[in-house]
């Protein structure tokens, strides 16, 4: 039987900077970093994908506040604009992968799986907001906002501007688990959970409801990752390898590390909240449910990581 890995990529990687925020651009993004993917794939992998959605997720709920405020239509939901992401993104990737797989001959297939992702409602992220999201706010607009809409929660972000956050809540259950299984076992290169997954909770009757709340993608790929008993988890991100005292003098880069090293670096305080952290994280918590390894890397360097020549590769 193959390996199985799981591959996450950020959604800030599919938009390159400020004069390439179209749907078009973020597309070539996309076809850019597919082709990395399937390098891998090339290796004797089948690839199972997760991407972010955090500037996707920030443009559609900016464009339904605009609409909202000029032409009186419904704002859209933030559990809405998750599902609304998974199918335009993993869409794009999916179109990539099939016209990646026709140039070099691979006989596979690309699907993308819609995935809720079910969540503890007493998680006590909804009882303290803390995950930004959408665009920045004066703070009389911030104040405004407040005002019309008694659920939202504004916050200053590191003195930047307002903006709204909402719950964070830890991932519980891959709903669509089974399908991802069965696609992946009929050679389909599977995007799936996408955004962390749509965040879904069950009600006093065992009926699932969404829920407006954001789950960190890394978690929620780490528990995929667990759940489908993947041989490699990997976490594209914005740096080849993971470092010790970045930006400073003695930055030091990782090559191979422990789950105990791993753990005892987190614990240092050596990677932000925000940035490395949650993916350091999310590694250990995949290598502790019993992973056998995971590699964080830039997406170019995913075949390379892949054959052991960079990135960093941690073991359990």
């Amino acid at each position: 039987m193959k390996k199985v890995a799981v591959v996450a990529i950020g959604g800030n990687s599919l938009i390159k900077d400020k004069q390439h925020q179209r749907v078009e651009d973020q597309y070539k993004a996309v076809c850019d970093t597919v082709e990395y993917i399937v390098d891998i794939i090339e290796q004797g992998y089948e690839v199972i994908i997760t991407h972010g959605n955090g500037p996707q997720v920030g443009f559609i709920l900016r464009r339904g506040e605009i609409a909202f405020k000029e032409e009186g239509l419904h704002l859209v939901s933030l559990v809405s604009c998750v599902a609304d992401t998974q199918g335009a993104i993993g869409y794009q990737i999916q179109q990539a992968l099939t016209n990646e797989f026709l140039k070099r001959g691979i006989i596979k297939k690309a699907a993308t799986v819609v995935t809720q992702v079910e969540v503890d409602k007493d998680d006590s992220a909804f009882s303290k907001p803390g995950k930004p999201i959408g665009t920045f706010y004066t703070e009389e607009e911030a104040k405004r906002n407040q005002a019309e809409h008694a659920d939202w929660t504004m916050v200053n972000d590191a003195g930047r501007g307002y903006r709204r956050v909402v719950p964070s809540p830890l991932p519980k259950r891959i709903i669509e688990l089974d399908a991802v299984e069965q696609l992946v076992e009929s050679n389909y290169c599977v995007i799936a959970a996408g955004g962390g997954g749509i965040p879904v909770i069950r009600n006093g009757n065992g009926i699932l409801e969404g829920i407006d709340a954001v789950i960190d993608k890394d978690f929620a790929t780490s528990l995929l990752a667990s759940k489908i008993k993947a041989d490699t988890f990997i976490v594209s991100t914005g740096v080849e390898k993971v470092c010790l005292n970045f930006g400073k003098p003695d930055q030091k880069e990782l090559d191979k590390i422990s789950l105990e090293e791993a753990r005892k670096y987190v614990e240092e305080g050596h990677f932000a909240a925000g940035s490395m952290l949650p993916k350091m994280q999310a590694v250990i918590k995949f290598l502790d449910n019993g992973g056998e390894k995971a590699i964080i890397t830039n997406p170019e360097s995913l075949g390379r990581a892949i054959k052991g020549e960079t990135g960093t590769h941690i073991y359990g």
